[in-house]
């Protein structure tokens, strides 16, 4: 991140303290916590339960949260392990279900009961983006990256393909249930947002096409309006009936990544990143408030019950909530910046690669814990695939060999699918001697039991 952005005046903020609670609203209403914090990495996507009482949240780290804030608190009630890669996004289905894509290509029913998966369908090496549910969780439709829309049947405890939706020119990045369930709307990179039949996946028409990717997608109620976020930062309603534009809403100064609903229909937000959430009153488009983070992007926003509280994901291993009314006169923005992953070029060689290839999924230090990968502390010297705690791959649970310099040196050398095939380790190398060998180094040093305090959000003790 550029300085001129770091430098950015905080225009409404807001307040990410660990712990407590944002204020009651004027009218009585729920409170709500200032920060859900739990997962290993960034969020990426953040969903409300229709009583306002659970959260969903997919992240980086591999894991879905469904997390109890009835009592005004972030309860985590389940962490969800079945991703192989990073968790896109999730959806609440009824009956104490939900669906989740991630990068891996899956599409995986979860038991919210006792946060146990029921079933998965991997679709191949195609990431998938998005999800949404039919109003009466009969069934899902998910977005990919190979250019298509899925729609599955959820029977119980089945996921059942019912049909792949093609014609796109491009990565399909979000998708839409009709109110009444039997048609889909598919937005994709190649600007187009398309209408489907739900049984048959025949296309029906081209509903509108825009010069630039569209990255995000909501149904308005009644039906008869939708709106869309586009990588240019353009954010518009579109008349279905029309096909063409009915209202133009403020354009974020970098892509839009995300949209949220309020719970009763009657306010919208626009994410993007530029780091700015923008709040809209349906009726008549009037621009209610806006919130400014220098540190952003905006992947996942969500508005619960009426608007008043807007919670939001981006880099952050948390999920962080705006209180959108009453608004506070001040909010100073506390999230920590430059991030793990985020180093100057001046810093020791190996903390800088290890920030920038490891970090994101791994810890050094045993209390700090696992992310989606597990914690380095101790790594040299123990058999592959063995920490108490963390859910293996069977691929790697199957190797037989011992991390050491050479063999660590050999992961970035020839990359984790020579070294441990078949196993969740994102694909990445480092080709250059003297970089590797600057990171092994670094790595022996970091995570040795005498390490001195040195830790994955940078050296505590110096």
């Amino acid at each position: 991140m550029s300085a001129a952005i770091r430098g950015l005046a905080v225009s409404a903020a807001l307040v990410l303290a660990a712990t407590g609670v944002c204020e009651a609203a004027d009218d009585g209403g729920p409170t709500w916590p200032e920060r859900l914090q739990g997962h290993g990495g960034p969020v990426r996507s953040v969903t409300v339960d229709p009583e306002d009482a659970q959260v969903l949240t997919a992240s980086f780290d591999y894991s879905v949260i469904l997390w109890d804030i009835s009592e005004g608190e972030a309860k985590i009630l389940h962490r969800m392990i079945g991703h192989e890669a990073a968790a896109n996004d999730a959806a609440f289905a009824g009956a104490g279900r939900a669906v989740s894509v991630g990068d891996d290509g899956a599409v995986i029913l979860w038991d919210l009961d006792t946060g146990t998966m029921l079933d998965r369908t991997d679709t191949g090496d195609d990431k998938m983006l998005a999800v949404a549910v039919s109003p009466d969780g009969r069934f899902a439709a998910t977005a990919s990256w190979d250019w298509t829309a899925r729609i599955y049947t959820l029977e119980s405890d089945r996921l059942t393909e019912r049909a792949v939706l093609r014609g796109h020119r491009g990565t399909v990045n979000a998708v839409a249930f009709s109110e009444d369930g039997a048609r889909v709307y598919t937005a994709s990179y190649d600007g187009a947002i398309r209408l489907f039949d739900r049984e048959s996946g025949e296309f029906l028409q081209e509903v509108y096409s825009h010069g630039w990717a569209i990255n995000a997608m909501r149904l308005l109620p009644g039906g008869q309006h939708l709106v869309f976020g586009a990588a240019d930062g353009e954010v518009a309603v579109v008349d279905i009936a029309q096909g063409a534009v009915f209202k133009q809403l403020a354009s974020h100064e970098r892509p839009v990544l995300s949209l949220a609903l309020s719970g009763d229909g009657h306010r919208l937000a626009s994410g993007g990143g530029d780091g700015r959430i923008r709040v809209y009153a349906t009726d008549g488009w009037e621009r209610l408030e806006e919130f400014e983070n220098p540190y952003g992007p905006i992947w996942g926003t969500a508005l619960p019950g009426d608007g008043s509280v807007a919670l939001y994901a981006g880099l952050d291993d948390h999920v962080n909530v705006w209180q959108v009314a009453p608004r506070k006169a001040f909010e100073p923005v506390e999230s920590a910046f430059p991030r793990r992953f985020q180093v100057a070029e001046d810093e020791d060689p190996g903390r800088r690669q290890f920030a920038r290839k490891c970090s994101v999924c791994h810890t050094l230090t045993p209390d700090d814990g696992n992310r989606a990968g597990p914690t380095l502390y101790g790594v040299f010297g123990r058999r592959v695939g063995t920490l108490p705690g963390y859910p293996y791959s069977e691929a790697l649970r199957r190797l037989d060999f011992i991390w050491t310099e050479q063999t660590i040196s050999d992961l970035f050398d020839h990359g984790p699918d020579i070294v441990t095939p078949g196993s969740k380790m994102p694909l990445q190398r480092l080709t250059n001697d003297e970089e590797r060998n600057a990171l092994v180094a670094y790595l022996k040093r970091a995570t040795a039991p005498d390490a001195g305090g040195v830790g994955s959000e940078g050296e505590r003790k110096r």
